[in-house]
């Protein structure tokens, strides 16, 4: 590339080619080369020429219209420039415009030693040792600067995880105080209803928020409460068997402490007789449960208005001055029984339908098909009773050939099939299911009872507990009789065998009480001299009653 240029120095123009030769730079003046001047010789022409353009380019020489304001440059590679100080070269003994041969091999070298390191000048730089520390110090950077860049990543991570750990300790903190303050207010809750700031109306004692939710009786309104001063004042305990400060472990109500005495009542479709009536002691000191059968028709003519004088009508139709009308039942049974009664419990033969089928049925053997009418029919073999055809079984007897009798021993059967099923429930399905079933019974009012949920609840654990040969079932000694009433007319009853009974109840049923005698009970007897005993001695246990066979029955009465 060959220019015209020229350099204004102060006062007078001095032609740039004249200045420029250590550049390696031809110029041309006035636009003619000159004579004495050879462009082919000189130092290294072609390398100087290649690296003065691009200097120059770097140098405010560059913009000779002084278009634009030139500031030092910051760059760093290989050239560096600076505007040029033609003074430099005025006693420069060296420079020969002609490029003679004496300073010709030597010119390169001494513009590189006069020059090189200097900032003042178009500079090459050689790959000297400066150099090379040069590079060492920006890897040096580059590897300080990714260095950097990995702990700013480090320290974010860091700072993250802090900030993690720093929600998770406010998290913490913050359920740790909740917990606290739940458990203040629990506290303050139970200080609250354990407080006795109420008065039992029945006992007069102070009581709590919690006793009185314990001892709700919601059912009791149908029926209505017993009176148990009656009693009370007749309760005989046997201190030579019972110690004075004995318990039995359950918080239960109850007039005997070691027993817990239940009277069931089974009414008919009409809710006017009570054609099952049963008595559950449970007997808690010696982990056992005893049941009482008795006959509908024991006559008992002194506790109802009945011409019959049969004591399933004793709830109906006793006493009018003896209120409610549980409580006349309630008295007959302790008069000529001796048994102390705790609660009642009472319920509709249509009930027990829906309770059968609460629980999923009642698995039980028929022997033989029973027909309880022409379209309910019970087939025979291993059958599950569901609710409708439980009610068919207790109720048959219309084929059995001791009528009620037989109907009785049968409903024994089903007695036992269902505490099978209780055990069951708890064996596979859990406690806890048991008194869901519990609980939707007493809810849905398929019973009514003076109990609390909670009474029943503890009883039915008890229950549980209890294995098949721990549950004894009697029926009262008697036999069947004519009863002659004050109407004219002979009613077949059930007489009941006085010693016999009060024999049995001795044994089974007064196991914390001192012995009946003839002078503790109201049982009338019909017919003294006693024509049969064959239900005198009526003792099984469940597990008996599993093997058992169905009643005998009358080929006469059979349905054909």
């Amino acid at each position: 590339m060959i220019e015209k240029d020229t350099v204004n120095d102060d006062s007078k123009e001095v032609p740039k080619a004249e200045k420029i030769k250590r550049l390696g730079k031809i110029r041309l003046i006035d636009g003619v080369l000159p004579e004495n001047i050879d462009p082919t010789k000189g130092p290294e022409p072609e390398r100087m020429t290649f690296y003065a353009n691009h200097a120059a380019k770097r140098s405010p020489l560059y913009d000779m219209n002084n278009t634009r304001e030139f500031k030092p440059s910051s760059y760093k590679g290989k050239y560096e420039a600076r505007p040029i100080d033609w003074n430099d070269y005025e006693n420069d003994s060296d420079w020969d415009p002609q490029f003679g041969t004496n300073n010709q091999n030597n010119s390169s070298q001494q513009y590189d030693e006069k020059y090189a390191g200097s900032d003042s000048h178009i500079v090459l730089k050689r790959n000297s040792p400066e150099n090379t520390d040069d590079r060492n110090i920006s890897e040096e950077n580059n590897k300080n600067t990714k260095k950097k860049k990995k702990n700013s990543e480090e320290n974010k991570m860091k700072k993250a995880e802090k900030l993690r750990k720093k929600r998770k300790a406010n998290a913490v903190n913050f359920f740790v105080k909740l917990v606290s303050i739940a458990l203040t207010l629990t506290t303050m809750a139970l200080l609250v209803l354990h407080m006795p700031i109420f008065i039992d109306t029945k006992t007069g004692d102070k009581v709590s928020i919690t006793y009185l939710v314990k001892h709700w009786q919601p059912l009791v309104t149908v029926e209505g409460e017993i009176d148990k001063t009656k009693i009370v004042e007749n309760i005989q305990i046997d201190e030579e068997t019972v110690e004075p400060d004995y318990t039995d472990g359950l918080d239960l109500p109850q007039l005997v402490e070691g027993q817990y005495s239940v009277l069931l009542l089974g009414f008919d479709e009409d809710v006017f007789n009570t054609d099952v009536m049963w008595v559950c002691q449970f007997d808690i000191g010696n982990g056992k449960l005893n049941i009482l059968q008795i006959p509908r028709d024991c006559c008992l003519p002194d506790y109802t208005t009945s011409v019959t004088g049969k004591i399933n009508s004793v709830y109906s139709m006793g006493r009018s001055d003896i209120n409610p009308p549980i409580q006349r039942v309630v008295d007959a049974v302790q008069e000529n029984f001796g048994i102390p009664i705790d609660a009642y419990i009472t319920t509709v033969c249509y009930d027990i339908v829906d309770m059968v089928d609460l629980i999923g049925g009642i698995p039980i053997h028929i022997d033989n098909e029973i027909i309880y009418e022409a379209d309910k029919i019970i087939p025979a073999g291993d059958v599950v009773l569901n609710g409708a055809q439980s009610e068919w079984f207790i109720r048959f007897r219309r084929e059995w050939l001791t009528g009620d009798i037989g109907r009785m021993q049968n409903q024994r059967r089903f007695m036992a099939a269902a505490m099978s099923k209780l055990i069951s429930i708890v064996a596979d399905e859990g406690r806890m299911k048991l008194y869901s079933y519990m609980k939707q019974i007493y809810d849905n009012e398929y019973i009514y009872t003076d109990m609390s949920l909670e009474d029943i609840s503890m009883l039915a654990d008890f229950a549980s507990t209890l294995s098949m040969d721990s549950v004894q079932v009697n029926m009262v000694p008697g036999e069947d009789a004519e009863y002659y009433a004050p109407d004219g007319h002979i009613y077949d009853v059930y007489s009941i065998h006085r010693d016999e009974t009060l024999d049995m109840l001795n044994k089974y049923y007064r196991p914390y009480q001192r012995p009946m005698f003839k002078t503790d009970t109201a049982i009338v007897e019909l017919i003294e001299n006693h024509s049969y005993t064959i239900y005198d001695d009526t003792s099984e246990t469940l597990d008996d009653l599993q093997n058992a066979t169905e009643p005998k029955r009358d080929p006469n009465k059979a349905v054909k």
